[in-house]
């Protein structure tokens, strides 16, 4: 199925564990990784308009579980909702796994058994158990980040990110799949639909590294468009529409494949989709 995908280069368009999970560095203070603010885990970190602290990384069958607890830094000053604050795992995973942090354990809940506080979203705070997952290679997990994709460094270009699309699927909210022989059918494109994009972005360590930090933080890939909350179908819950590029700062190479979800009315989501590169402000959390 053909689809326009227009892949966007500015801002304005488009976390001790046992040795097994979290990797030791040889500094004794946290160190920005493509520019994401760096702590150990326990400890706060000031992102945009939240203070916010991520602790206890742990394991429960094929999930990790962190307790976070975030604060508005000024409840009358522009700041991202609770409900957009992502979580992911950082390390040398094969595929990113990130998630919201409000219903993050909706899924985990029937498997996993150590969720002390689901995570809740209190006036101007957000506080809980955040489940990530599943993942059954645990020896690649060297910790936790946090951002929110509505934090958008503005004039931030993706000079030396390279992001492709490898693939793509699509279907009609009512799961039924919508192929290349339905384009010029055109009762399949009324109502709301979504589809899958997967994605590969490339760079240069070194340069990205560099540009990462001079800009403030590390690039993020946006899909839209979107709908809040859970979406139309459970892939969109899992993958999101958003993805933070930070892999483990140790590799030779910044390689990323991952998925994300467009969705809403069929004819925009399926095409017209646009996926977006911005610059955004991280929280990175480690046991050094």
């Amino acid at each position: 199925m053909r689809t326009a995908i227009a892949i966007a280069g500015t801002a304005g368009i488009v976390a001790c564990l046992a040795t097994c999970l979290v990797g030791c560095s040889g500094s004794n203070h946290p160190v920005r990784r493509y520019g994401a603010q760096g702590a150990r885990l326990g400890e706060s970190l000031a992102l945009p308009g939240w203070n916010l602290s991520v602790s206890n990384l742990r394991w429960d069958g094929d999930y990790v579980l962190m307790d976070v607890d975030a604060s508005t830094t000024d409840p009358h000053a522009p700041h991202a909702k609770s409900e957009d604050l992502r979580f992911g795992l950082y390390g040398a995973l094969a595929h990113p796994i990130e998630s919201t942090g409000l219903g993050s354990c909706d899924h985990a809940m029937a498997s996993v058994h150590d969720i002390q506080h689901p995570p809740s979203a209190p006036p101007d705070r957000l506080t809980g158990t955040v489940c990530l997952g599943p993942l059954k290679d645990r020896s690649q997990v060297r910790g936790a980040y946090g951002y929110s994709p509505r934090d958008r460094i503005p004039n931030t270009s993706a000079a030396g990110l390279v992001v492709k699309t490898t693939s793509l699927s699509a279907w009609r909210a009512d799961g039924a799949p919508v192929t290349q022989a339905q384009l010029g059918d055109p009762a399949a494109f009324n109502g709301n639909g979504y589809m899958l994009l997967g994605l590969e972005a490339d760079a240069v360590a070194a340069r990205y590294r560099d540009d990462s930090a001079a800009r403030g933080g590390p690039m993020m890939l946006l899909a839209s468009p979107t709908v809040p909350g859970r979406g139309l179908h459970p892939a969109c819950a899992t993958y999101g529409s958003s993805v933070l590029i930070l892999p483990d700062a140790s590799l030779d190479s910044v390689h990323v494949n991952a998925s994300l979800c467009t969705q809403g009315e069929i004819n925009e989501a399926l095409l017209y989709a646009t996926v977006a590169i911005a610059g955004t402000h991280a929280g990175l959390w480690t046991q050094r």
